[in-house]
């Protein structure tokens, strides 16, 4: 399985996820099935069908967690001497160029990417043109929305 990319945060998150589907979603649903075997013929069971089909889904994102963990490489910004360079972990602050609107986003891996909490991953389209550039640079997006260009104010390491 290839390398996953976290953040210190997001690879805290993947455990506190894998520590709650272990010890709260998992006897719950163990819980349920039971209650549901005890009303009886389980081939026109509904409670029993809907338990067992959500057991499945627990186990499985068990499985995907405890994988994604173990190819976990944590990569922690604030430990990186990047110079100046956007790099994985890194909190860029840009400016569009057409509306002179500044934001600033964190790139982090796929997991972790969520639009409202200002974090992109590394594979969007923004997150590979600014992967290797320094601040002052004009980088140009291919965007869903046509072609974009955004400036590089500064790169931090948080």
């Amino acid at each position: 399985m290839s390398k996953v990319l976290l953040t210190p945060t997001g690879a805290e998150r993947l455990r506190a996820e894998l520590h709650r589907l272990k010890t709260v979603e998992r006897p719950e649903i163990i819980a349920a099935i039971a209650e549901a075997r005890s009303h009886g013929d389980l081939s026109e069971n509904a409670e029993y069908d809907a338990a067992r089909e959500r057991q499945g889904f627990i186990e499985g994102r068990i499985k995907e967690v405890e994988n994604k963990l173990a190819a976990a490489q944590v990569v922690d910004p604030k430990l990186l001497n990047a110079s100046g360079c956007c790099v994985f972990g890194a909190t860029v602050e840009i400016e569009d160029l057409d509306s002179g609107k500044t934001v600033a986003y964190q790139i982090v891996g796929e997991d972790e990417a969520d639009f409202k909490e200002s974090k992109i991953s590394v594979n969007s389209p923004i997150g590979r043109a600014l992967i290797g550039k320094y601040a002052d640079d004009i980088v140009e997006v291919e965007a869903p929305g046509g072609r974009r260009e955004f400036q590089i104010l500064k790169v931090r390491y948080e």
